[in-house]
């Protein structure tokens, strides 16, 4: 399978200038994870999903007042529509993160996230998706990277 094959099309797109409140508003109403961030000023697209907020919020910082381009992630793995879905887990897993931002000609075409991934492995493999669970792993990385050691398919 391929990253465009789950990848979610509806992309979130905010400014660096939104406040973290208005894009944790914007993101809860489209039950999402993550947003692009689009910044004129920047090579290509960032990225700010659940965890830089909750980061900031944690620090004792104000999500009315704290801006997304303070908190967003600008050094960013990208995903073409063609990749494989292993080479896209393997992305995460290396680069420790739950969101690629899927570009086609320097535009953001999709978002594909870890819960993604898993949404097609199940599907497409019901009874082996678990095999690294029974096996004994226990966080996502240990899991992603027992799917790839056991050759399934995603």
């Amino acid at each position: 399978m391929q990253v465009h094959e789950g990848m979610n099309s509806s992309v979130l797109t905010v400014g660096p200038s939104h406040t973290l409140r208005d894009v944790a508003r914007l993101m809860s109403e489209r039950k999402v994870g993550a947003a692009v961030v689009i910044d004129p000023d920047s090579a290509g697209p960032g990225i700010i999903t659940e965890r830089d907020i909750l980061l900031s919020i944690a620090a004792g910082q104000d999500p009315d007042v704290e801006a997304v381009g303070e908190h967003l992630t600008r050094d960013v793995v990208y995903a073409a529509r063609d990749w494989s879905l292993e080479d896209a887990a393997a992305a995460m897993v290396r680069g420790g993160f739950r969101h690629l931002i899927v570009l086609e000609h320097g535009e953001a075409i999709g978002i594909l996230s870890v819960r993604d991934i898993v949404r097609l492995s199940v599907e497409a493999n019901p009874t082996d998706i678990a095999a690294p669970l029974r096996n004994g792993a226990t966080t996502r990385e240990e899991w992603l990277k027992g799917i790839a050691a056991s050759g399934l398919k995603l």
